[in-house]
């Protein structure tokens, strides 16, 4: 059953990443980084901020049992950010010689996923728990 739980939010996971990357590249078909990884990638951060903070009121260790934990913080939001295609956008930059859109876009992913993660958290354990 584990497994199934994992999959079935890592494929509404996936899926939504997708369709939210195209709406995003729509609205921003010429932008200065790579725009909609960059969002999607800092929703994320913030959306497992908000379901852990809210659930456990902690970052687990140990939370690998739950069925919620594993559909969602683990399923959904790992399949929905995505750090492979952050590594193809920065090989892209680097390729383009785009120095300084490289250091802005690892600069924003890493920093704005982590502090929107906290934010997210923050908010959530300070309202439920």
């Amino acid at each position: 059953m584990s497994i199934f739980l994992l999959a079935l939010g890592g494929a509404i996971g996936a899926v939504t990443r997708y369709l939210l990357g195209l709406i995003i590249m729509k609205k921003f078909p010429k932008p200065p980084v790579p725009t909609a990884m960059l969002l999607v990638n800092i929703l994320g951060s913030f959306g497992l901020g908000v379901f852990l903070g809210g659930y456990f009121g902690e970052v687990p260790l140990g939370a690998y049992e739950d069925p919620l934990f594993l559909s969602i913080g683990l399923g959904f939001f790992g399949a929905f950010t995505t750090y492979s295609t952050f590594s193809v956008e920065s090989a892209m930059l680097i390729e383009q010689k785009e120095w300084r859109k490289l250091l802005a876009y690892i600069g924003l992913s890493i920093l704005g996923s982590i502090i929107t993660f906290l934010l997210g958290f923050w908010i959530s354990a300070s309202i439920f728990h």
